[in-house]
């Protein structure tokens, strides 16, 4: 096996011994990038500095308190890195260069990792399938042709081809969870407020939150431990002790009860997805887990209720993107009509529809019509876990409906792409935590994800259930 195709903790281990060194790692890293990104095209942006930010952490410090020491992760395009091109998928951003680091990127150089670049994505988050990027499409490393999911999908992409060996993903309606399950890899949605979002570049700032991407569930308890904690600069950061998330894989699911609800196994799932998640539950029962009934009335409305509340507040966010202080600027006669030209060249399709939905749906006369019920069916939505968690420990669902679709085959037709997250969606709406994990694969070679969801800041309960599948399935 390859240096690249390792876990972080079994990297971790040879680091440990002294069989090798993190310019050992970052040069198999560089070898697949090279061989595989022609294809791929995980990256918007590939770091010309890894082996130099290697040769700099073999001087710095011993390698047995930091598991991510030395270890190559991909960023998605949306985290801002001080002096690195930022540009969240979009035209309008194509020669932005932050001024300053993310949390989750101070965080993570704390703890020695070495950053492979900038992860490719679809326009400021807004997609399932990473076909809205400015920069081109990302394939699926699993099979030519078909999409990794989305909007991160390049961040799953680099992990399931490895091109990286973890990286990071921001999930706003299911954009870490989709697009895991899509590639065959781990994906993980924290609790909102578990990671700091200062320094992400918005989407919807009530459901954005940053997570991992691995290749196994050990992995993600390691990048989770290394990027959770409070900030004093992210307004929504809650001030809870972070535990030790590798604690929680003891491999054990002996009495924990497994929710699940009826409204996530309905007509036109894929029959291959179905059978594939059912069998996951059957496992999970043989290893000592019980299995609940449970009902979420509320499901049949969180397309609705999200796609109004996530446009509203993506308008918003946007508004900032004028031509003015940084970004993408088309001249024009006076201000105003710059600011037509900017953004009309800048934006793409997908970011010109979402913003007029938003604006319409906050504009006078359509807020309480639109917003104000949206906002009270998400307080539904939120109830029904509640009601679920007080009979379930966890909830298990598919992370999507269908497996890896063709690239091009949705594009025309938005509202088929927006249903691709109906499963994951009400996790962002009530901000609980969530993770997918691999769970077989279509006779046609396509993954197939097992949503895993839990209780507000219990990750441990979730990736204490996927550790146990993941061993014994």
């Amino acid at each position: 096996m390859e240096l690249n195709e390792l876990t972080c903790h079994e990297l971790h281990e040879k680091l440990v011994k002294k069989e090798i060194s993190p310019l050992d790692i970052v040069k198999a890293v560089e070898k697949q990038i090279s061989a595989s990104e022609k294809d791929i095209h995980a990256y918007i942006t590939v770091f010309d500095d890894m082996e130099q930010q290697a040769a700099l952490l073999d001087v710095r410090r011993s390698t047995s308190d930091d598991p991510l020491y030395g270890i190559p992760i991909a960023i998605k395009d949306n985290m801002c890195m001080k002096g690195r091109k930022t540009t969240a998928g979009s035209k309008i951003l194509h020669n932005f260069i932050p001024p300053y680091n993310a949390f989750v990127i101070e965080k993570l150089k704390n703890a020695g990792a070495i950053f492979t670049g900038k992860a490719n994505m679809d326009e400021f988050a807004f997609g399932s399938s990473t076909e809205s990027s400015h920069f081109g499409p990302t394939k699926n490393p699993r099979k030519k042709g078909y999409v990794p999911g989305g909007s991160s999908g390049g961040s799953a992409a680099a992990v399931a081809s490895c091109e990286a060996i973890v990286s990071l993903g921001s999930d706003t309606g299911g954009s870490i969870r989709q697009p895991a399950s899509l590639c065959g890899v781990v994906g993980m949605k924290p609790t909102y407020g578990r990671v700091s979002r200062y320094g992400l570049i918005a989407f919807g700032s009530s459901l954005d939150q940053i997570g991992p991407f691995s290749r196994d569930v050990t992995d993600c308890a390691i990048l989770l431990n290394a990027i959770s904690g409070y900030d004093p600069k992210d307004s929504t950061s809650v001030d809870k002790p972070v535990p030790d998330h590798k604690k929680a894989l003891s491999g054990s699911v002996k009495g924990m009860k497994l929710g699940i609800p009826k409204e996530y196994f309905i007509e036109g799932i894929d029959v291959e997805v179905r059978q594939a998640v059912e069998k996951a539950i059957k496992a999970l029962e043989k290893l000592g887990a019980r299995r609940v009934d449970i009902s979420l009335p509320h499901t049949e409305y969180a397309v609705a209720t999200y796609y109004i509340v996530a446009t509203a507040e993506a308008s918003s966010n946007l508004e900032r993107y004028d031509g003015v202080k940084y970004g993408h600027r088309k001249e024009g006669e006076n201000l105003i009509d710059m600011y037509k030209k900017t953004r009309a060249d800048g934006f793409g399709k997908e970011a010109k529809r979402r913003i007029m939905l938003g604006t319409y749906v906050l504009s006078a006369g359509y807020y309480d019509a639109y917003y104000l019920k949206a906002n009270k069916v998400r307080t539904l939505i939120r109830q029904d876990f509640e009601k679920a968690f007080g009979k379930a420990d966890v909830i298990l669902t598919p992370t999507s409906p269908t497996p890896a679709f063709r690239i091009g085959e949705k594009t025309s037709d938005p509202l088929q792409m927006y249903l691709s997250d109906i499963f994951t969606i009400s996790a962002n709406l009530a901000g609980i935590p969530g993770i997918s994990v691999p769970c077989g694969t279509t006779k046609d070679g396509l993954p197939v994800g097992l949503q895993i969801l839990g209780k507000y800041f219990a990750e441990e309960d979730i990736l204490r259930a996927a550790f146990a599948y993941e061993q014994n399935k």
